[in-house]
């Protein structure tokens, strides 16, 4: 029997389903066209500062090259659904040299304009048409600069036909990301059309309501997704600073919120300037952020003890990145992913231990798959994933895979003296399957230079025997051998620094996995030790020596 909060979502699964079914038959209408058409403005109040952008397109170089190319022939390349996307959305303008190919900008919009006035839902899909009304602002003046009548009025009314678009549609769109770009959009056409100031106003309320409904007091998202706070801090840094360019004030609640993501993100950020691979994250190079940030002199302040339930271990050059946080409300766990108390570790500015990173952007099998408990440095039991993930179609084809079940953190303890800087947690979500409790506690020993480790199993009237596999999921490059004895692996980093892995269990063993972080599917080495549960209490110890 079903619960009536499972009824409701179901319920509201159909709803959301037949909108969209509605809506794709509607903007294919004349009518909803002419819905679109409104005031068009003779001219920008002002040019925003076109690097504004940059933070947004620098992370990968753009694929297409516009030099010397036939325009007319731009749109013609037969290109993935993907680099379609990445095509329309305009993102890559901030990668070229604009001003010595104005002229041919010119054409590719113009010939744009031509043939996608009706709707399609790739080239009208939400996130494309956001980035590409934000490209197209940013770079208005080089666009524009000796640029005749028709085509300037031309591209303005374009610009207020898209955003009207976006406006008219905002109430519908449930993807959190998607919202923040549409936000931004809509703010930036407000500030550079006087006539459309309204769409600003109604961007910083939708902000308002954004702060309060989707982070948590210290600034971090509901999701637990540290991609999602990256991705929020980029889209509310750009807003505030062309809010600045526009010399308007910015209000107090914006600057509070991007004060505390970026202390989140300072916090959080590796050695290697790449987040941890926590609930729907992907490696991004986070270099060109911080150079962004340094661009317009913003300080961030001193980071707290832990961000988003991330807490950190650092002494010296050993750092660990450790999830000690519940999952997130059904509303929020499209991306989570099923890894409490996985960590990942790095060693002198190099990651050893990782978790396998999100794989939204390379299949639906690999979404899955990354989603899973095996794909996090954790403990398993009985190869069963600490959250089921909604299995009816119709609920993910509304809101993405939400998580089905629930489970809690337990004791969450910190200690820091002269000998170690240690963590200890729990987690009851094998209590209803298995009966059992897991607790992992992580220390970095600052005497002897070493990571110490201990997963301790416990239950109450033993039954059956329980399997148990603990991973450690080797960053891809590594590689892993088995020294003689069974239970004690070198990790060979590179020519001058390898590790020692060793563990009191004798199953100790090298297998292969995927890592899915880097955007596509990668081979690499995971790290296992397995057995049974025969008793009500099992207690692993492991630890982690640097041998040169």
């Amino acid at each position: 029997m079903i619960s009536l909060k499972t009824a409701y979502y179901y319920i509201l699964a159909i709803k959301i389903n037949l909108i969209r079914v509605f809506k794709k038959i509607y903007f294919t209408t004349g009518f909803y066209k002419n819905s679109l058409n409104s005031k068009i403005p003779s001219q920008f109040f002002f040019f925003p500062n076109p690097f504004l952008m940059s933070s947004f397109s620098n992370y990968k170089k753009f694929a297409f090259q516009i030099d010397n190319l036939d325009p007319n022939k731009f749109w013609d390349k037969k290109y993935s659904t993907r680099e379609k996307m990445e095509q329309h959305n305009f993102l890559w303008l901030s990668s070229i040299d604009r001003k010595d190919n104005a002229a041919t900008l010119r054409k590719i919009i113009t010939l744009w304009n031509l043939n996608n006035v009706k709707y399609s839902s790739l080239t009208w899909e939400t996130s494309v048409i956001s980035k590409r009304m934000m490209s197209w602002i940013l770079n208005a003046d080089i666009i524009l600069k000796n640029s005749n009548f028709e085509f300037k009025r031309n591209f303005i009314e374009s610009i207020i036909i898209q955003t009207n678009h976006l406006r008219k549609n905002f109430k519908y769109e449930i993807d959190h990301q998607k919202k923040i770009e549409i936000i931004a959009a809509l703010a930036l056409s407000g500030l550079v059309f006087k006539e459309y100031e309204e769409n600003y106003e109604y961007s910083l309320k939708e902000i308002e309501k954004m702060i309060k409904t989707f982070f948590d007091g210290r600034g971090f998202p509901l999701t637990k997704s540290p991609n999602d706070l990256l991705h929020h801090t980029k889209y509310f840094l750009l807003i505030k600073e062309v809010v600045k360019d526009a010399q308007k004030y910015v209000p107090d609640f914006l600057d509070n919120i991007l004060e505390k993501n970026l202390e989140c993100l300072k916090q959080i950020t590796s050695p290697i300037n790449t987040l941890p691979l926590f609930n729907g994250s992907v490696e991004e190079d986070l270099t060109d952020f911080y150079n962004y940030i340094d661009h317009f002199k913003i300080k961030i302040k001193k980071p707290k003890i832990n961000s988003g339930n991330i807490h950190v271990l650092k002494n010296k050059k050993d750092i660990i990145y450790f999830d000690a946080g519940d999952p997130p409300n059904k509303n929020y766990s499209s991306s989570y992913q099923s890894g409490p108390l996985s960590f990942e570790y790095f060693c002198d500015d190099h990651k050893v231990i990782t978790n396998s990173g999100f794989g939204v952007n390379i299949s639906k099998k690999a979404r899955l798959l990354s989603r899973l408990t095996s794909s996090q440095s954790a403990l398993c039991l009985n190869d069963t994933s600490i959250v089921g993930f909604e299995k009816n179609n119709m609920m993910n084809k509304a809101y993405g895979f939400l998580i089905r079940r629930d489970f809690k953190i337990l004791n969450v303890e910190h200690k820091n003296d002269t000998n170690e800087i240690q963590i200890k947690a729990g987690h009851d979500a094998y209590v209803k399957n298995f009966g059992c409790i897991h607790n992992r506690t992580l220390s970095i020993d600052k005497i002897n230079n070493k990571v110490i480790g201990q997963d301790k199993l416990w239950r109450k009237n033993m039954n059956s025997k329980i399997k148990y596999d603990i991973r450690f999921h080797l960053y891809p490059g590594l590689t892993a051998v088995q020294t003689i004895g069974g239970n004690t692996l070198l990790i060979q980093i590179n020519k001058n620094r390898a590790l020692l892995f060793s563990s009191n269990e004798k199953n100790l063993k090298i297998e292969k996995s995927i890592f899915f972080g880097g955007h596509k599917v990668l081979d690499n080495y995971c790290i296992v030790i397995s057995g049974n549960m025969e008793n009500d209490e099992k207690i692993i110890n492991w630890e982690i020596i640097k041998k040169i």
